[in-house]
């Protein structure tokens, strides 16, 4: 019997060889994601990536060779790139012509050597540019633009993503691994330990999690359009109540609010951030909170 089902490994370039890969596929695995993150061996080297541009480049061409879909991911507004730079990564991307690309944001995480010590970055203006840019090169060359960071050929969106998005439940097993499941009565969020030896020793055997919670109620709407409103082409109005048991009237006042600023269409069936909430994202999505 035959399963179609898409099983998603994450690597990173510095770190796999063929006979990696081959067992990889092997195994089971028909998509690979790799973390790319710039082809510039400036920008590498900022990041503290432990890869080079050769290594990136060979690679991603092992794994278009290996597996049935790749993903790349490619970041933008990195320590010290202009618009030319950023451009350039895109154009390398799209010359080894993967079958999906994700390009992010630079953003600087908590408790990480950028956040104590914020390197010098570009200003909004160059940052907004650089995804503008981006976005109409990968058009271009024929990639759909699907949700906020990520674009696809066709037939090749990824499928555990837009669970996420259309806020799916999902099972997370492993150390680190996260879970969102609904009940009849509630739907949870659960993490588990992250570290190996603690999930090992603490909750491997017995499936426990760090840490089990609740989402309130008063919170369920922005937590769908957290996701929700990441997809360009939008949801149908439907899948709100499916998913969170209320319906979309609960959030009439915020709702209203964004299209009154340009930045959702909603047409009864169907509500999708306009280009502008796609530009404004933080902001849409801040008039949903409880």
């Amino acid at each position: 019997m035959e399963y179609d089902a898409e099983i998603t490994l994450e690597a990173n370039p510095g770190t796999v060889d063929a006979g990696h890969f081959r067992g990889y596929r092997d195994a089971g695995i028909n998509r690979l994601s790799l973390g790319i993150q710039s082809f510039d061996e400036r920008y590498l080297k900022a990041l503290g990536r432990i890869h080079d541009s050769n290594q990136a480049i060979t690679a991603a061409e092992l794994a278009l060779k290996t597996f049935d879909a790749v993903n790349l991911d490619v970041m933008y507004a990195l320590p010290g790139q202009n618009l030319e730079d950023a451009l350039a990564d895109a154009s390398q991307a799209l010359q080894l012509a993967p079958q999906h690309l994700s390009f992010y944001h630079l953003t600087l995480e908590p408790n990480t050597p950028f956040y104590r010590t914020p390197p010098s970055l570009p200003d909004d203006d160059t940052s907004a540019a650089m995804q503008e840019s981006i976005e109409a090169l990968l058009a271009q060359h024929g990639y759909e633009h699907y949700e906020t960071s990520a674009f696809a050929r066709k037939g090749f969106r990824c499928r555990h993503n837009l669970n996420y998005w259309q806020f799916g439940d999902y099972l997370g097993i492993g150390a680190g691994a996260h879970s969102k499941l609904s009940f009849t009565d509630r739907i949870t969020r659960e993490s588990r330990f992250k570290h190996p030896k603690r999930y090992l020793e603490l909750a491997a055997n017995a499936g426990a999690v760090e840490r089990e919670w609740v989402i309130a109620r008063d919170e369920l709407g922005f937590e769908f359009m957290m996701n929700a409103l990441r997809l360009t082409q939008g949801f149908d109005t439907d899948l709100f109540e499916l998913r969170t048991g209320l319906t979309l009237d609960t959030l009439k006042t915020p709702m209203d609010a964004a299209i009154q600023s340009g930045l959702i269409e909603h047409n009864g069936l169907l509500l999708k951030p306009t280009l502008h909430g796609q530009r404004f994202l933080n902001e849409l999505l801040q008039l949903f909170l409880p």
